[in-house]
């Protein structure tokens, strides 16, 4: 198995790991599919980048093809690749547009560029004219992001280049929500009404506004498709609201030592916390090299992360570092946890929203950083 993040992985026993990720497809699946029963007849795609948010591209697109998927979006053309091998015939957009002379390898793996300027516009559509025939791609309007895209006015302007427009296939016209999460940002109004009057200009081509926040704002802009991608690997689309989607990742690290540390010594780099007594600790064979990101530490003057052991939360003690984790487990049973046995960092409660809040992140950047050092466990999907 290879990783467009993190490269070349041999494959981890789960005896000799130091962590065990879990991840089920089959919530992956159920995911997709309450999504989908939310938009009505818009159409819901998957955004599987980042090797699908850090869980697999192969094992996600195969899942999501076969509960009903028929269109993915990644960020770059090496993973439309992997996309295109587990879905022949799926539709594949590539987010990060068309970089120059690339675009004979997005016509070899039949990949549709998101263009975002007028310069990839003309380069795709002298490609067509070329001998490419019109080829199809999506158009990305700028209704505020000020990332990618092109601004309102000139997408309103580029309707009427039939020059243009004529050598390739406009087959979606999208465009990126600010403030999806936050409901009651006026900008997501402004947003709405900014691509609908882009949309009106491009008549007959389907259109894309929600990701997966913008699925359950109020004015329900689901256009022609939904482009989720962080709801389908568990992530909370309604921060402010329950958690209306399934866990998909489980990650267990195991404890490799136990010891007693005493009153006033410290635990980890530079010191950064004191026992205040005598303590247990354990140490966990997972470290920032694994994805699970420094900032999670914790200090006497700052609380960190923290581990289910035994069923009992447990804070962690001292600095993450690259290969190892500390937690002060002295509020578990002394018999109740034995060096070799695992506990649980992400799952049992701990959401991948909690768990970034304590990193002082998101858990979309917890997600992603998960390492390929553990050994990978894929519960099947039932479709």
């Amino acid at each position: 198995m290879t990783s467009a993040a993190h490269g070349p992985c041999p494959a981890v026993g789960e005896d000799e790991a130091g962590g065990l990720l879990t991840i089920d497809l089959a919530a992956l699946v159920a995911n997709w599919r309450a999504l989908a029963a939310r938009v009505g007849s818009a159409e819901t795609a998957a955004v599987v980048k980042a090797d699908a948010y850090g869980i697999g591209i192969e094992q996600a697109v195969s899942a999501l093809y076969g509960a009903g998927c028929r269109t993915f979006f990644v960020a770059h053309p090496v993973e439309g690749r992997r996309v295109r091998a587990a879905a022949p015939d799926a539709v594949i957009y590539v987010l990060n547009g068309l970089l120059p002379g690339t675009a004979a390898a997005y016509r070899a793996h039949d990949l549709r560029p998101v263009l975002g300027s007028l310069e990839e516009i003309e380069e795709w559509a002298a490609f067509c004219r070329a001998g490419a025939g019109r080829l199809p791609a999506a158009l990305h309007v700028d209704t505020g992001m000020n990332r990618l895209g092109l601004r309102v006015e000139a997408a309103v302007q580029l309707a009427e280049n039939t020059e243009l427009l004529g050598a390739f296939t406009p087959s979606l016209v999208m465009s990126h929500l600010v403030s999806a999460e936050e409901p009651d940002d006026p900008i997501n109004a402004r947003q709405i009404a900014a691509f609908s009057h882009v949309r009106e200009r491009f008549a007959g081509v389907p259109a894309s506004l929600a990701n997966s926040s913008g699925i359950f704002l109020p004015q329900a802009p689901h256009f022609d498709l939904v482009r989720p991608g962080y709801a389908l690997y568990g992530g909370n689309p309604t921060p402010e609201r329950a958690n209306p989607m399934r866990p998909v990742v489980q990650l267990e690290a195991r404890v490799i030592q136990l010891r007693w540390t005493p009153d006033g010594e410290t635990v980890g780099y530079n010191g950064h916390w004191t026992a205040q007594g005598r303590r247990r600790i354990a140490t966990l064979s997972v470290g920032y090299a694994d994805g699970y990101l420094r900032t999670a530490s914790g200090t006497n003057l700052k609380a960190g992360g923290e581990a289910v052991v035994a069923g009992v939360r447990c804070p962690f003690a001292g600095r993450i570092s690259m290969d190892l984790i500390t937690l002060d487990v002295s509020a578990v049973p002394e018999g109740a946890i034995q060096r070799g046995d695992k506990v649980t960092l992400i799952g049992n409660g701990l959401t991948i929203d909690e768990v970034g809040k304590r990193a002082g992140t998101i858990g979309y950047e917890i997600l992603t950083s998960l390492g390929r050092r553990y050994h990978r466990r894929y519960l099947p999907a039932t479709v």
